[in-house]
């Protein structure tokens, strides 16, 4: 498998997804719909699907412009508001992507609607990718607009969490060095915070993306799921990962890196 990333907008980031074996792809969270052409030219392979994470314009808004420039294309969502939708998923449900096996998971929070995707191909010595759209971000997480602490603990610390440790994580925006500044502020003895964040700064520097990372990094440095942890409670004064979440969210709505 091979993902192709491409920064759009401010901070966004689309991903191309293809399979190498059938030469098909897949784009996730395309809002512009001609540098996804241009990349599909470039990569010369053939566009199936559309995997969109959630509805929010900056992920789901180029659709229906897409729809008309490349036809027959899968859109696939767990939102109803997601233009051009015509094929809708639910938590388990799997798409092929040429060989490549993607599993629908339900991560309502960030929106009601909101699905990541999970991709594995048949070489098991691959690591397997999962794209998050706004529910994880490198060292964050979401902003809980239709949603509450609870079911982002579920999404981080279940869902997501139980993936394979060596995930790639692809997320939706390049928030990683403020993400580390809050993450900072929260575990200010964390060496893995640190660490990241000498990296990603020197990464944003040369203008260089720093996704992805990898579940494993993510529960090394991500307050947002380390939510269980004596130091993270410590600092929102709880003794439990559901009602630390929902402090840290509050607190971190509200920071000023």
């Amino acid at each position: 498998m091979k993902v192709v990333i491409l920064p759009a907008l401010s901070d966004n980031y689309m991903y191309l997804l293809i399979d190498e074996q059938t030469n098909t792809a897949a784009i996730v969270d395309p809002v512009d719909p001609e540098k996804v052409v241009k990349a599909v030219d470039e990569q010369k392979v053939q566009l199936t699907t559309v995997l969109t994470t959630h509805h929010h314009w900056d992920h789901a808004g180029g659709n229906e412009d897409l729809v008309k420039k490349v036809s027959d294309l899968k859109v696939c969502g767990g939102d109803d508001r997601i233009g051009a939708l015509n094929h809708k998923v639910k938590h388990g449900d799997r798409i092929n992507v040429g060989s490549l096996d993607v599993t629908c998971l339900f991560t309502p929070c960030h929106t009601s609607g909101h699905i990541c995707y999970f991709v594995q191909s048949k070489d098991k010595s691959e690591a397997p990718c999962v794209f998050t759209g706004d529910t994880l971000f490198v060292a964050g997480c979401g902003r809980f607009f239709e949603g509450t602490a609870e079911q982002m603990h579920t999404a981080l610390g279940k869902i997501l969490g139980d993936l394979p440790d060596n995930t790639n994580v692809y997320c939706g925006h390049e928030y990683t060095v403020n993400n580390l500044k809050f993450a900072a502020h929260v575990e200010p003895d964390n060496d893995a915070v640190r660490g990241k964040m000498i990296w990603a700064q020197s990464m944003r520097k040369r203008n260089e993306t720093t996704v992805p990372s990898t579940i494993s990094e993510e529960k090394r440095f991500n307050p947002f799921m380390r939510v269980g942890e004596a130091s993270v409670q410590e600092f929102a004064g709880k003794s439990d990962p559901i009602s630390t979440m929902a402090y840290i969210r509050h607190e971190k709505d509200g920071f000023k890196a």
